[in-house]
This record gives C-alpha cells, structure tokens and sequence, in this order.
C-alpha cells in the first residue's frame, strides 16, 4: 500500500512538475533565464560584448534588489559571430535545450532575420534585438520588443542635418551587402526622396570582411560631398583610412550599428570629424538619472567597464525586462510578460520613455548625434566640417 501511495504521490508531483514547466519556461522558483545569441567573437565582437555587460549589470542590480517575486534574473549567452547559421543554431539550442523564457540582446539585422522565426514559431519574447531593421517593427510581430530607433529614423536625421546644417545635397552610400546594408541603404534613399534628391552613388563590402577600396574608387568618381555608412567598425575604418589617403574631403557620417568608441580607436588620428548617429543618449552624460544608475550598475557588475552607448542599450534593455516582468504575473508567463508590455503602454526607465501598445512594438524613436574629436567621441547638436 505505501508503495502504492508512493507512487501515486510521484506521478502527481511529476505532473505538476511538468504543468508549471509547460505555463513558464525558464522560471523556477529562484531564477527565470534569458537567453542570447550575439556577436561574442570576430570582427563585429564588440558590440556583442557590450550588449551583454549591459544587460548583465541591469540583471545584476535587480538581483542585489531580490530579484523579481524573489527570482533571480540570469543570461545565458552563446557566440554567433554575426553570422546567421550560427544565430538559428544558438537560438535553436537556447529555446530547445536550454529552455530559456526569452531571448534577448540579438546583434545585428541578418542574425535577427534568422532567429526572429524561430522565436515567433515557439511563442518565445524577443527583446532589445541590436538592430533598426524596419521587418522586425511589422506590428503583427507582438512577440518582439525594440528598444531602439529605426534605421529610417536614423538615416532621416542624416539627410536632414547634411542639408540643413552643411547644405550638401550630392550624397553616397557605402553599405554592407546584406539585410543590414540594405536596410540602411533604403532609408538613405527614402529621406531623399522626400527632398527630390538620390544618392549619387552607391559603393558594397561583404559582411566581416574590409574589402572596401574597391568601392571607395567607385564612389570617388562621383564627386560626393558626403557618404553615409551602413556598416560596422572594422570596415568603416578601413574605408575612411583609405578615403584620408587618397584626398576624398566628402563628410562621413555612420550610423549606431557602427559601434562609436570602437570605430574611434580603430581610426585614431583619421577620426577627425567623423560622425556617428546614436539612439541612446551621450552615456557620460547626466541629461536624464538613467545615465548614473547605468554607470553605478556598470561599475557594481564591472570594475573594469567603460561606459559605451552599446552597453548603455544593454542595460537599458535589462531594466525595461524588469519593469515588465514586475507586471507580468507570479509566477511569470510569456504571454503575460507581452500582455503586461502592451497593457502597462509606457515605461520610464530613469527618464528615458519606451511606448508600447497592441500593435506597436516600437519602443523609442529618439535619434542623437556625435562626433569623434581627438580620438574621443563627443555630443553635438548639429553637423560641423
């Protein structure tokens, strides 16, 4: 009999076991799990790396706090190499083996164009992707969560100030020859036709690669008084070391993905008069209280961390993850987790406003600009020569 009762008794703890699994992947009764896959390793590491200082330094405060209904807060973060085959095996094995609640932190639009199905085909929250790609604010996407501004937003206040502050109309593009470039390229277009205007011309490199000279001679037969590029550090550098070389004077402006500090020490003395849009305020700032409590949580998680705009939109990431979870129910659920965003509408994150609703997964539209001045990158209110 006892035997019996035995095993009854195990069979039922087996299905609870087994209910509470099925309502909440990757929460237990001490922790709910994150997953990211990012650039970690090759050339575009940087930004994956300090993507996820970020969101570690936001998890770690709220752990020191007691965490969510008393869970700690935990990222578990494989390396993709900004390449799509290794993000849908990341991510593959995020979901599958490691049963995470949600993934956050992607870097870049091709690996996000890769993981994001597989996201949305388990029900699976996919947060703060680094990325401004327009597909992945489609408002039928509820399961996906932006953080940032759009690359059309971004290229729309390039164009914009190139005309507005310096008067050059004749601008180029350089981009990288994938779904990120593409994109950056598409805005580029987009606010010029809003103006009458086109590109001049338009110059490729392949992703991880500084192939770049060849479309350098390309677009210099162009005569351009600006070039706008969509891509990342290593690249941007080679080609503006290159344009200093042979006496192209055009204006060179990037956009975020370019990963700023970075591509300030890649160019060292041919970084003058460089600019870089951004979509997090000046990290050294202290325009709003978002910008302390990101340094204080940086330094508490990493003596050794400088603050950078990437790790900036970590940690902004992680503590929107957070307020929403606070919402979300105990214990909590993927969908309450996007109901609770959606229905809540508005969250202030030390002064810093993300706006959600039913159908706009957008998050933040506000735009910055910097310049790098003596190997430093610097704010600026407009475009200087």
């Amino acid at each position: 009999m006892n035997r019996y009762l035995n095993f009854v008794l195990a069979v039922l703890l087996w299905l609870i076991a087994g209910t509470a699994v099925a309502q909440s992947p990757g929460v237990t009764d001490r922790r709910i799990l994150f997953g990211q896959s990012a650039a970690l390793g090759g050339p575009a590491a940087i930004l994956g790396t300090e993507m996820r200082t970020g969101i570690v330094a936001a998890f770690e405060e709220v752990n020191r706090a007691g965490g969510i209904g008393g869970r700690r807060l935990e990222l578990r973060s494989y390396d993709d190499r900004y390449e799509p085959e290794l993000a849908i095996a990341n991510t593959r094995r995020l979901i599958d083996n490691d049963g995470v609640f949600a993934l956050i932190g992607a870097v870049g639009t091709p690996t996000s164009a890769a993981a994001e199905p597989i996201a949305r085909a388990a029900g699976v929250p996919f947060i703060a992707p680094f990325t401004g790609a327009e597909f992945l604010r489609d408002p039928a996407l509820g399961h996906v969560v932006n953080v940032r501004a759009t690359y059309f937003e971004e290229t729309e206040a390039i164009v914009a100030r190139l005309i507005g502050d310096l008067g050059i109309a004749r601008i180029a593009v350089l981009y990288q020859d994938d779904s990120f470039g593409r994109s950056g390229l598409a805005g580029v277009r987009r606010a010029l036709e809003r103006r009458g205007l086109e590109p001049v011309g338009a110059g490729t490199y392949m992703r991880n690669t500084t192939a770049v000279k060849t479309a350098l001679l390309g677009l210099r037969r162009q005569n351009p008084e600006a070039i706008v590029i969509i891509g990342a550090y290593q690249p941007s550098a080679a080609f503006t070391q290159w344009a200093r070389k042979l006496g192209v004077t055009a204006q060179i402006v990037n956009i975020s993905f370019v990963g700023s500090d970075a591509l300030a020490a890649a160019l060292g003395t041919d970084g003058s008069s460089v600019h870089v849009t951004q979509v997090m305020p000046f990290p050294e700032g202290n325009s709003i209280p978002l910008l302390a409590e990101y340094r204080e949580a940086l330094v508490a998680s990493d003596a050794g961390a400088q603050p950078s705009f990437a790790s900036l939109e970590g940690y902004t990431a992680g503590r929107l993850t957070a307020a929403v979870l606070a919402h979300a129910g105990n214990p909590p659920s993927r969908e309450g987790f996007l109901s609770a965003l959606t229905e809540t509408g508005t969250f202030d994150i030390g002064g810093f406003k993300l706006t959600y609703g039913p159908r706009d997964n957008r998050g933040s539209h506000q735009v910055f600009l910097t310049v790098i001045r003596d190997g430093n990158v610097v704010p600026v209110e407009r475009l200087t020569r």
